[in-house]
């Protein structure tokens, strides 16, 4: 069974203590969906060793109503294919640079092995670009277990740096994800691959991508005052006003 992405998800406790500090300071004011948008700016440019570094704009309202199921027909799945991914960012107001740029974020962090469990034992001989190579495969068969669902890092060359690394993965096949290697399988999102893996100046033009689809991202579906509420808990919308 193919795993579903960011049920792990961890780091809340984060935010909540960020949420704390600043209600002490102003409370009512700023936004968790603006502190979310923050912690996005400071951990690209903390992990990056500063060679990301992005203004984020500010002014979000949260949203008056929290449903967990409203999110996952919304994140791509680890198994998509490349018309599928296109098509969730496009529907989010972001192109295929957009899209090729913020799958570097790949380069960091961990997986759980049902995720990709069904790459891990590629056709023989089979070099094309969705394969897994297999030699990566077999590293990762011993460390996926059957029965257990352990982690594993998404980037094993540097898997605690955000760089364009991951870029340079996927032309070896090194990749986890089905959605991963999908970027190979078309002329236009396989040039972008490349060129992020060009000395120098592919890194620069990575991070400047990267950069600008973050703060689009972060654009996306804002709430107003006419719309949304500031949290006073980012876990819990707030309690009507009676009077």
């Amino acid at each position: 069974m193919l795993g579903i992405p960011n049920l792990s998800l961890r780091g809340f406790e984060v935010i909540d203590a960020a949420k704390r500090k600043i209600e002490e300071k102003c409370p009512g004011v700023v936004s968790c969906a603006d502190i979310v948008a923050f912690a996005g700016r400071d951990a690209s440019k903390i992990l990056s060793g500063n060679k990301i570094n992005f203004s984020m704009p500010a002014g979000r309202y949260d949203g008056s109503v929290s449903l967990k199921d409203e999110t996952l027909p919304n994140l791509p799945p680890p198994f998509a294919n490349l018309n599928t991914l296109t098509q969730m960012f496009a529907k989010k107001g972001l192109t295929q640079t957009d899209m090729v740029a913020l799958s570097g974020a790949h380069s960091i962090g961990r997986s759980q092995c049902s995720s990709f469990r069904d790459r891990l034992q590629p056709p023989a001989n089979d070099n094309s670009t969705m394969s897994m190579d297999a030699t990566y495969a077999g590293k990762l068969t011993q460390d996926c277990p059957a029965g257990s669902d352990p982690t594993v890092p998404q980037d094993y060359k540097t898997p605690d740096v955000l760089d364009s690394q991951y870029y340079r993965n996927m032309k070896d096949r090194k990749v986890l994800f089905t959605s991963d290697a999908a970027l190979m399988t078309s002329p236009k999102t396989k040039e972008l691959v490349e060129k992020y893996t060009w000395w120098l100046i592919g890194d620069f033009l990575w991070y400047r991508h990267f950069e600008d689809a973050m703060v689009k991202m972060g654009n996306i579906e804002v709430k107003s005052s006419t719309n949304g509420q500031i949290r006073k808990k980012c876990g819990f919308v707030n309690e009507p006003y009676t009077g």
